[in-house]
């Protein structure tokens, strides 16, 4: 008998022949039978399809098992193939297949063996693709018209996934090295890098920019490990509560969150044979395409015409409807009227409707009632709960998946180390990684910073920034970026200067911003073929240039459909816009009155401020436009902007003395609190400059953050602004705000200046306390009041704040309810606080101290009789009503409610009520606490 090596070798260029129009099924299926190791295979898929397949074949080659795994796997997958290779496979590997095969063998074709759908009854030849010869063979002993049907379905199933993975196996991407401003492309298995998921409550609808209430929710769900991670490829796994897959699934999340990269990736599995094969067909429709149909259709005729080569078949597939997935892409997109009030009815699939009412009959279960389907949305598009089994939202990256994404993109890993370090090590950048799209834009930007390929070429560093800090700089430099790359594939040279690079792009980028800037106001993101030729910007021309880094095509064959590469692209386009034709002081002061507070202008020469009428609601989506603008203002008056824009150093310095009291009114009059108070902040952080700020920052007195799920870039701008102010800050309230250890280290240099210093719920830990410790050992120390409630500090955590009030003498208030103090933690209080000379109130209830700290709080009582010690919640009429008011704040905020560190607090509360309840006079305390003790125990049911 030939060996397995020797009929390889022989029949090389024949194989080749058949496999190297479509690699990829082959190659994966090799690397996970382990014939093909991790490297080798991203290795392959780098190179042509021939070279690929060639090399494949030779390292299958190198022993008799390899070549026994490879024929195997050949086996598997040649329903992808060309007919001459199945009846190849049914000629020549069954005698192979015969032999006794390694024990790792029976293990993967176990493991890859098809589930028992509706649809793997009519194919009982398990991972044996259909062949020539089965086929043949089978017509003995069935029917012609179910033989037919079998055939019919299996090579039109087979050709739908080879459609689909040569659509699917491609991402877009930036080209690392070949200083050209051009969507390329990878494979989605050198640059997908898997999202953070989780279950979704989909109780809070926020009017919110996307990226803070993104920001905010990465802040309650990350921090807390709240809620179930989910792989993208667990979408339509079987639920705790019923067993049972769910057949309705809504992903959501911010545009650029990765939601329609994570279902290519699904499809993409699905076509390969790897994931959901419980599936017998996928239809993947985008809403950006389904917005091009306008008259009445059927389901069967919607279908037929997205996929010709399954138009036959598809009455055949519909007759096992439980075995379909539905992927709906981006409904945000969408642009005809949903109705989810509709009458419900019974549809069938060649009854003919408008497309919206057929998306809707089909997301309802009006319509193929057993089939599944997923619909990506973004939040703030209306799809209402209650027609899905499960909700998800995506929340981008976590720490470790934006290395691994950074590293996938350059190809050199010193390079991919040195952005990543400069990434975490930069609060703002670090923090706009977790958003898959901005990482992006970040790897973009930075890509000629720490290149090694542009470390010696003369005057070519003359054209750089330096590497960027804030929000603005990153998109700056990834427009810069662009612009350069296009200018210099040209006439221009490399030492050419910034100015004249930019100056090339002038009228471009003009045009533009403009369009950005004008349809910004109006919430209007999609923009037809007119819309852009009414703005100076030709659609023929943008594949050809640094535009098509900036527009995208909705469609790229036949929709005449733009949209900017992302909405906060076209929020800094148009904030680049507004910084290099904004000129005097008053206008733009006027300007900052106007995106900041909606006020109305008085009389300026600005068309850029002319019948403008912005509503609250518009305000807030304005906030990151805002920050672009004070960013891109710095630039221009720094000189980056030359060549966009010609002002001479004379007109320009006044304006950050002028910004300067304009910032420094609004915090002498307005009340600095939640999302108007953390704008400006941010905008004097991106403004970044010391006249400014040192006018500015002396004004604030208190600063109210309560509730605000705050990140580290927010207390980031915080430090900026507050470190140029040499007075005692009144109170700053972070309570509730979850910035974590992380962000009060960050804020570490200022905490010593508030007198009132709120830190509630914040998921600190004893290295917070540790930290707050050093704070309060300061000479410099001005705390007061100090409220660390609700955080996990821990026995060795309080102790080290024992240790730091010993000596202090600022420190009248300390709260320290439900913060972990044991019995350990008590060991010191005596000690030192019995030293202290300032305290006057100690609250430390919900606490488990045991016996022997109860007596140490006695003695400690006995030897400061001037400091008032809770330790049981009825101690204290107020501090029950507070907690009355919190729980009654939970109650109607279910967003709390499902924070794990509130139902802990809740459930140590309710212990201290039941450890004290039986020894309680009757009175009003009494009757307080049995309220707080029955609300409780209702909300935590």
């Amino acid at each position: 008998m030939t060996s397995a090596q020797q009929l390889l070798r022989s029949q090389r260029d024949q194989l080749l022949n058949w496999t190297c129009d479509h690699p990829t099924p082959l190659l994966r299926w090799l690397r996970d039978d382990e014939v093909l190791s991790p490297s080798s295979y991203l290795s392959l898929l780098e190179k042509s399809p021939s070279n690929a397949v060639a090399q494949a074949l030779e390292l299958a080659c190198a022993s008799e098992e390899s070549s026994l795994r490879f024929l195997q796997v050949l086996r598997e997958v040649q329903d992808y193939y060309c007919k001459d290779l199945h009846i190849w496979v049914d000629r020549h590997c069954r005698s192979h297949a015969n032999r006794q095969p390694p024990s790792e063998m029976v293990i993967v074709e176990d493991k890859h063996k098809k589930p028992k759908g509706a649809m793997a009854k009519l194919f009982k030849k398990k991972n044996k693709g259909f062949s020539v010869a089965e086929e043949v063979k089978g017509k003995k002993n069935m029917k012609p018209t179910r033989s037919q049907m079998m055939a019919n379905l299996k090579v039109r199933i087979s050709a739908h996934k080879t459609t689909l993975l040569k659509r699917m196996e491609e991402l877009k991407c930036y080209s690392e090295g070949s200083r050209e401003a051009s969507n390329t492309a990878c494979h989605i298995e050198i640059r997908y890098t898997d999202l953070f998921v989780t279950e979704d409550n989909d109780f809070i609808d926020s009017s919110q920019h996307e990226y803070f209430d993104l920001a905010s929710r990465r802040a309650r769900i990350y921090v807390h490990q709240s809620c179930q991670r989910i792989s993208p490829s667990q979408l339509l796994s079987p639920q705790e509560t019923t067993g049972q897959p769910p057949k309705r699934v809504k992903v959501k999340g911010i545009a650029g969150i990765g939601k329609s990269v994570a279902v290519q990736r699904l499809v993409y599995e699905w076509g390969i044979g790897k994931s959901m094969r419980e599936f017998t067909c996928i239809f993947d429709l985008c809403f950006r395409e389904l917005n091009l149909i306008e008259a009445p259709l059927s389901l069967l005729e919607l279908l037929g015409e997205r996929f010709r080569y399954l138009k036959d078949a598809l009455p055949d597939l519909f007759t096992a409807s439980r075995s379909l997935l539905f992927i709906l892409d981006g409904l945000d997109e969408f642009k005809f009227f949903l109705n989810w009030n509709s009458r419900d009815k019974n549809i069938g699939i060649e009854s003919k409707m408008p497309v919206s009412e057929l998306i809707v009959a089909l997301i309802k279960g009006n319509l193929l009632p057993e089939a599944s389907v997923i619909l990506t949305t973004r939040p703030s598009t209306e799809a209402p709960k209650r027609f899905f089994q499960r909700c998800c939202v995506v929340l981008g990256f976590e720490e470790n998946q934006v290395k691994e994404y950074t590293t996938k993109f350059y190809k050199d890993r010193q390079v991919a180390e040195k952005v990543y370090d400069y990434i975490s090590n930069n609060d703002n950048i670090f923090v706009l990684s977790f958003i898959p799209l901005y990482c992006h834009i970040i790897c973009m930007a930075m890509a000629e910073f720490f290149s090694s390929a542009t470390q010696d070429v003369g005057d070519f560093k003359s054209l750089e920034l330096n590497p960027p800090r804030t929000v603005s700089e990153v998109y700056f430099c990834y427009l810069f970026t662009a612009v350069k790359h296009h200018a210099l594939r040209g006439s221009a040279e490399k030492s050419t200067s910034r100015s004249e690079v930019l100056s090339q792009a002038k009228k471009q980028l003009t045009n533009l911003g403009k369009l950005a800037y004008e349809n910004l106001l109006q919430k209007k993101i999609m923009f037809s073929r007119e819309d852009l030729e009414s703005y100076g910007v030709t659609p023929a021309k943008i594949q050809g240039t640094f535009l098509c880094q900036i527009l995208h095509p909705l469609k790229e064959e036949t929709v005449g459909m733009f949209s900017f590469f992302h909405l906060t692209v076209q929020e800094h386009l148009g904030a680049l816009y507004c910084a290099i034709n904004l000129f005097s002081q008053e206008d733009i002061t006027q300007a900052l009155n106007l995106w900041c507070f909606g006020l109305d202008l008085p009389t300026t020469s600005s068309t850029l401020l002319k019948n403008i009428e912005l509503n609250m609601d518009m305000l807030e989506s304005l906030q990151m436009f805002t920050r672009f603008f004070m960013g891109l203002l710095r630039a221009r008056l720094e000189r980056q902007l030359d060549g966009l824009v010609e002002t001479s150093m004379e007109e320009e310095n006044g304006v950050p003395t002028s910004l300067g009291l304009w910032f420094q009114d609004q915090f002498k009059h307005r009340k600095m609190e939640n999302e108007t108070a953390l704008n400006l902040l941010h905008c004097l952080m991106e403004f970044h400059m010391k006249e400014t700020t040192t006018i500015a920052a002396p004004e604030i007195k208190k600063l109210n953050l309560f509730k605000m799920k705050l990140s580290i870039v927010d207390c980031a701008a915080m430090h900026y602004v507050l470190k140029f102010s040499p007075h005692t800050l009144q109170e700053l309230n972070l309570g509730y705000s979850n910035i974590g250890n992380r962000g009060l280290n960050r804020l570490r240099p200022i905490l010593h200046r508030c007198e009132t210093l709120y830190l509630r719920y914040n998921s600190l830990d004893w290295q917070a306390a540790i930290l707050e410790s050093a704070v309060l050992k300061s000479n410099e120390c001005q705390v007061k009041k100090l409220f660390m409630c609700g955080n996990n500090l821990g026995p060795e955590g309080v102790n080290e704040l024992w240790t730091a009030l010993e000596h202090n003498t600022t420190v009248e208030e300390i709260y320290l309810d439900i913060t972990g103090i044991t019995e350990k933690g008590t060991q010191n209080i005596v000690n030192c606080l019995g030293k202290n000379t300032s305290l006057r109130i100690l609250t430390i209830v919900g606490n488990d101290i045991g016996k022997v700290g109860r007596e140490r709080v006695r003695e400690l009582e006995k030897l400061r009789p001037d400091l008032r010690i809770i330790s049981n919640f009825v101690d204290d009429l107020g501090l029950l009503q507070a907690y009355l008011d919190w729980v009654e704040e939970i109650r109607v905020d279910r967003d709390q409610m499902d924070s794990v560190k509130n139902v802990d607090a809740l459930q140590s509360v309710l212990k201290g009520l039941q450890e004290v309840g039986e020894n309680v006079e009757k009175g009003q305390n009494a009757d307080k606490a049995m309220e707080l003790h029955i609300k409780i125990e209702e909300l935590l049911k």
